[in-house]
């Protein structure tokens, strides 16, 4: 299907165990952008999520599935599922979680932003953003993890580790995925990184991030630990390689 102005989107979602979730948020997405398409990479959840996921495709024909044969990490379904739609022809192509903590109505907005931009982030930590449920550890984890983030990588991207978002094609095609090793929030800080230092105009939405109601979050210190050390890599090579300034403003609707 497509948007007008965009031409063919589609919103990529990762599951792994998320039973409890996806036929609600799938449901949410296709009734607040009907002219979005849905992919799913299921990682073989051992919960039957895939066969939910199947399910809703044979209902749905804007509803496609991926199965994948192990868990391998949220970076590779993404890259996997990008790829997916890269050669399926499509011009938008965005991200979101399953567990209802990226609100389908608020996509719009990030579409909106993706008239006029490369790369749209749903951010938590510019004026406008919120996160609702969150303990104070968390909200300090990751707003300290983006003022890190900013300072060892020269950004100004407000929410580096924000997980929904969307890209043109066109963007994609210029970021090297197929280098792309980060998993978790590594992931994407390191897609934001890429896009910066490709020039491209990235964007930042404010959004309301809500935490899951169900089921259990895949965050854990190994994930953490994994994009600190990447940033500071990252950070410490920079001065060597230097890199093209992204064109970066604040978006809203």
């Amino acid at each position: 299907m497509s948007v007008d102005g965009l031409g063919r989107c589609v919103m990529v979602v990762p599951t792994y165990n998320e039973s409890q979730n996806l036929e609600w948020i799938v449901g949410r997405l296709r009734a607040a952008q009907p002219g979005v398409d849905v992919l799913v990479v299921d990682d073989n959840s051992p919960d039957g999520t895939g066969g939910i996921a199947d399910r809703l495709a044979a209902a749905d024909p804007a509803v496609t599935v991926v199965h994948r044969t192990e868990k391998a990490g949220l970076g590779a379904a993404y890259l996997h599922g990008f790829d997916v739609a890269l050669r399926a022809g499509y011009d938008v192509i965005g991200e979101m979680d399953a567990d209802g903590s990226h609100q389908p109505e608020q996509l719009p907005a990030l579409l909106d932003g993706a008239e006029h931009a490369d790369v749209v982030i749903g951010s938590r930590w510019v004026r406008g953003g919120t996160v609702v449920n969150w303990p104070m550890s968390r909200r300090v984890l990751s707003v300290g993890g983006n003022v890190y983030v900013r300072v060892m990588l020269g950004m100004s991207v407000h929410d580096a580790t924000g997980g929904y978002r969307v890209y043109r094609a066109s963007a994609l095609h210029q970021m090297d995925l197929h280098s792309v090793e980060s998993q978790g929030y590594g992931f994407q800080v390191d897609m934001t990184w890429r896009a910066v230092r490709s020039g491209l105009d990235v964007v930042e939405v404010p959004i309301e991030f809500v935490e899951r109601e169900h089921g259990v979050s895949k965050m854990s210190g190994a994930i953490v630990r994994e994009a600190l050390w990447r940033v500071t890599l990252w950070g410490l090579v920079r001065p060597l390689r230097g890199h093209r300034a992204a064109r970066l403003r604040r978006g809203g609707r």
